[in-house]
């Protein structure tokens, strides 16, 4: 079973009172039985082996059975500028890239996005992009929920990034770096920020904001990949890298 996640208040004295979504969830669509046990995680890292006491549609009640610690974050925070994408695909890389360990990822808007966010639906659409990363995080029992930004401003992304202390655009057909030669940071306390254009590709222009911000150029090789296969073979050698891969 996943590890869900709860607010530390939610603990108290030894037991646990889950309400809303996630008791509805964990009764209806897990269908929880008093007695059964479940895992729970809070935003300390904090991690509880929980046995359900009483099950009621306004709310479940357990008896801690079991507390861990989870282990100190690296503090190398890996943050994905992704050009949105179409369709359901948005919603696949935002699920993957969590599982992967993103910390925090920001769709962007670019002269080529086919998608363009409506103003009216920005704070609907980032709570369900918001509901798809915890529900990744639970699944793949992350100690931490990645942050999901409002789509914004490419170019506005890549100034915004000065004090990353690693910056790279993800560009095809260049003669960018390979990304497994590309120096990383070791030491905690490090951001390194990746961006991954659309479909047709960053514009001349882009690319020259890109750069004077500080961002280096790489390529993962002669291939054309799609958007979202290029993010995740980036993201799956960076992990590597930092050591949260293998």
């Amino acid at each position: 079973m996943p590890v869900f996640f709860i607010q530390a208040s939610q603990v108290q004295d030894g037991a646990v009172c889950v309400s809303g979504s996630l008791c509805d969830h964990l009764r209806a669509s897990l269908r929880l039985q008093v007695g059964e046990e479940f895992w729970l995680g809070d935003e300390r890292r904090h991690r509880y082996r929980v046995a359900a006491t009483s099950i009621t549609r306004q709310a479940i009640t357990g008896r801690v059975l079991e507390e861990r610690t989870g282990p100190a974050p690296t503090g190398r925070g890996l943050i994905l500028g992704q050009a949105l994408l179409k369709g359901d695909r948005m919603d696949w890389l935002i699920q993957k890239a969590t599982e992967l360990g993103v910390a925090t990822l920001v769709p962007l808007v670019t002269s080529r996005t086919v998608v363009r966010p409506r103003a009216a639906r920005l704070a609907s659409q980032r709570d369900r992009w918001q509901t798809i990363a915890l529900e990744a995080a639970q699944q793949s029992e992350r100690w931490d929920i990645p942050t999901v930004s409002p789509p914004g401003d490419a170019v506005e992304f890549f100034q915004q990034q000065s004090s990353s202390s690693v910056r790279i655009i993800l560009a095809e057909r260049s003669s960018g770096k390979s990304l497994d030669r590309i120096p990383l940071p070791r030491e905690r306390g490090k951001l390194v920020v990746l961006a991954i254009g659309p479909e047709g590709g960053w514009t001349e222009e882009e690319t020259g904001q890109a750069l004077e911000s500080g961002f280096v150029p790489v390529t993962l090789g002669p291939r054309i990949l799609r958007a979202e296969t290029a993010a995740l073979a980036a993201l799956s050698v960076l992990q590597s890298r930092l050591g949260e891969l293998g």
